[in-house]
């Protein structure tokens, strides 16, 4: 019996007048709809919160030490009152209550709903002090309770929020058994207030669940990415059909289906995110590739996919070449050794390799070609007189070969805390019913009702029936990724269900092309914890020693070994303020966060790299294919510019005012494209600039990431 896969088709139970439990939550229950002439609770405002990676602890002690096995826990030291900023303590619950305090205060009116992407409890960094699991849930039901309140009015809340749970919010931390267990059935308690009711049951199946934050319009997916993690040593991986990764996508292609019949959108999110280089990985392989194929075969569907527990801002592209259904076939365990785990908890120079090598794969991609162009040679023809358009390894203008992954960074302290606000399309959607309406008694039904729980008892064929949906002939990839090609013999049917391609007359989804839905941008809010926790004086010099990027393992933080200059704390007031934000960044550009802007900006960033090869890779801009293109070339390489020329305070310092001038340079169609004719004689010249300019981005890239909390003096190594 696939019975949680039938729980996850039921709707939101519509509700009635909250009932206090136990624990003081509210329960909404349900109640007969009011009159439709009522006036709407609340509007829709295009933006939402994304916040992660809180780590409170209870025992964090302020001007305590923040060395190593101490963990801010006792001493004496420059912990401050809001957290030991670049340090690798966690956050005290000062800071946690004041970051809700300050997002009721100036974000709450106009946010459409929360997403809240795991790590909910302190690390296990205190031997004297070792976690238990009944701290843990103590901790993630205070924080469960907070989040209640500041989103609720007195009859409950007011916007959904959507949780998750990280690696560190389980005990012994990493690893979660299949379900049904102990674990899952705590946080279905714990989440009462989040988890839609008529999903309780398949959640503590395997801690998944979707909340329609636009009813009927736009679904937000609480993934559990646990089951995919590297380092879950309590589950195999997402091949067996005996292991909860195999059932979570099983459950995920019934939804997203459920969601595309229905006219519905989704954006997908959850703790681990889907981090993958030459060498390293966070999923495990069989889960990379599956949900990469989920993903390509959905992308009609998704809007896009958040995530959180590395700390650092950036984002990921997951590249459909990669795909190797050969992995997905059997055990996966042709290739399963290749990837290193990428560690746990990074360190800062952890964290700086790890930027390196995203760096160096998007030295790899290939020059996106303008809209504009890319009409002009669609309809060109090769010399052979066959119909070709210009070799295209992006998937058309939208690069839908691509998918892209949003990574914020965290509320603890490890660099600034920060949270993001993001900002989505509603055009034709300002009068839609919110959840909130929707909940306390809207006119609008929701589409489907379930009068008895005999109606989701299913039978094995019914079960095997649901899961076998359409034909999918139209959705075969073969091991390299490619559609099949027809030939005499019929290509055999994969061991397992591939979920249904869009239709042929579907135009590109919310993630590659403007439109209702898609997200547009966001705003990165950061709390200087230097200025506001008053504590340390500032330095004579600024290039401190102690705060580099070749820190190994536990980091003391930029303040180590320094003293408060007041006997008691005297903090500032607490406030979050912009560190930036797409829309109007000079150096990033990003027109939207469609998944063609962000591979335009990986593709400038790329050209930073030594291992740039794109003058070679790129095709000829007169439309027809290059044959060599085919080959790697590895002479190719840029050996006369070397990637580890300094970095000078000048080079980020005057990035504003070259930027304006980049402007004027940019193509129409995209400010990180190239192309054209008459080019050929200005490559010289025009590839130092470029580089110049690539090299700007790059560091752009690099001092968000770590929350401008490093100098352009101390990215200086970044390279090495």
């Amino acid at each position: 019996m696939l019975q949680w896969i039938a729980w996850g088709l039921l709707p939101l139970a519509v509700p009635a007048a909250p009932t206090p439990t136990h624990n003081n939550q509210i329960v909404l229950r349900a109640q007969p709809s009011s009159s439709s002439d009522k006036q709407p609770l609340r509007k829709l405002h295009g933006r939402f919160l994304h916040i992660t990676d809180l780590h409170p602890d209870p025992f964090y002690k302020v001007h305590s030490s923040t060395e190593e096995t101490i963990a801010c826990h006792r001493g004496n030291g420059p912990a401050g009152t809001y957290g030991a900023e670049t340090s690798d303590c966690d956050s005290p619950f000062s800071l946690v209550n004041a970051t809700l305090d300050w997002v009721s205060k100036n974000v709450l009116g106009d946010i459409d709903f929360v997403v809240w992407t795991g790590d909910s409890a302190r690390h296990d960094s205190d031997e004297e002090t070792p976690r238990h699991n009944k701290e843990i849930l103590e901790t993630n039901q205070q924080l469960a309770d907070s989040f209640s309140a500041t989103f609720s009015d007195k009859h409950g809340l007011t916007i959904p929020v959507v949780p998750t749970f990280g690696n560190n919010d389980i005990f012994p931390h990493n690893i979660l058994m299949p379900g049904p267990n102990d674990v899952l059935r705590s946080y279905t308690d714990i989440w009462r207030n989040f988890i839609p009711e008529a999903q309780r049951h398949s959640f503590e199946f395997g801690g998944w669940f979707y909340v329609e934050v636009i009813p009927n319009k736009l679904a937000v997916f609480s993934l559990n990415t646990m089951y995919f993690f590297d380092r879950n040593a309590g589950i195999d991986d997402c091949v067996k059909t005996s292991e909860p990764g195999y059932k979570h996508f099983e459950w995920l292609r019934i939804q997203l289906q459920f969601m595309r019949d229905r006219g519905m959108k989704a954006i997908l999110m959850g703790h681990v995110p889907p981090a993958r280089t030459a060498s390293k990985q966070l999923w495990d392989e069989t889960c990379w590739q599956k949900y990469t194929l989920w993903l390509k075969q959905y992308r009609d569907v998704v809007v896009g996919s958040l995530y959180g527990h590395m700390n650092i801002d950036h984002f990921l592209l997951q590249d459909t070449k990669d795909l190797d259904l050969s992995l997905i076939e059997a055990a996966g365990s042709r290739l399963k050794e290749v990837r290193e785990p990428i560690e746990d908890d990074m360190s800062i120079n952890s964290g700086a390799e790890y930027l390196v090598d995203l760096r160096n794969m998007w030295s790899q991609l290939p020059k996106p070609v303008s809209a504009k162009d890319y009409a002009h040679v669609k309809g060109k023809t090769n010399k052979k007189g066959g119909k070709k358009h210009k070799k295209d390894k992006l998937g058309g203008q939208f690069a839908e070969h691509f998918q892209l992954s949003l990574v914020s960074p965290s509320i603890v302290p490890n660099y600034f805390p920060s949270i993001r606000i993001i900002e989505y399309n509603i055009t034709g959607l300002e009068d839609a019913v919110t959840w909130v309406d929707h909940m306390r008694g809207s006119s609008v039904k929701s589409n489907l009702t379930v009068n008895d729980e005999s109606q989701v008892e299913y039978s094995d064929e019914q079960d095997q029936e649901i899961l076998e949906l359409r034909d999918l002939s139209d959705g075969l990839v073969d091991a390299e990724g490619k559609k099949k090609k027809k030939k005499k013999k019929r290509p055999k049917k994969p061991s397992f269900t591939v979920p249904e391609p869009p239709s042929k007359s579907a135009g590109p989804g919310p993630a590659y092309s403007p439109q209702p839905l898609t997200l547009t941008g966001f705003t990165q809010y950061y709390a200087n914890l230097t200025s506001i926790n008053n504590d340390i004086a500032p330095s004579v010099s600024s290039d401190e020693s102690d705060d580099n990027l070749g820190v190994e393992r536990w980091n003391p933080g930029k303040h180590h070994g320094k003293k408060p200059k007041h006997d008691s704390p005297q903090p500032r007031e607490f406030v979050f303020e912009v560190e930036y934000d797409t829309f109007s960044d000079k150096i990033y550009k990003l027109k939207d966060l469609t998944v063609r802007s962000f591979v335009e900006l990986a593709h400038t960033i790329g050209q930073a790299s030594a291992k740039s090869k794109a003058q070679a890779r790129d095709t000829p801009d007169d439309g027809e294919e290059d044959e060599s293109d085919e080959q790697t070339d590895d002479d190719s390489e840029d050996e006369n510019e070397s990637d580890d020329e300094h970095v000078t305070e000048e080079d980020v310092d005057d990035d504003e005012e070259s930027a304006d001038d980049d402007d004027e340079e940019d193509s129409e169609d995209g400010p990180h494209t190239t192309g054209g004719k008459g080019n050929k004689g200005k490559k010289g010249k025009k590839g130092k600039k470029n580089k110049k300019k690539a090299r700007k981005v790059w560091l752009h890239f690099a001092k968000h990431a770590f929350v401008s909390t490093r100098t352009a003096e101390q990215l200086k190594g970044i390279d090495k």
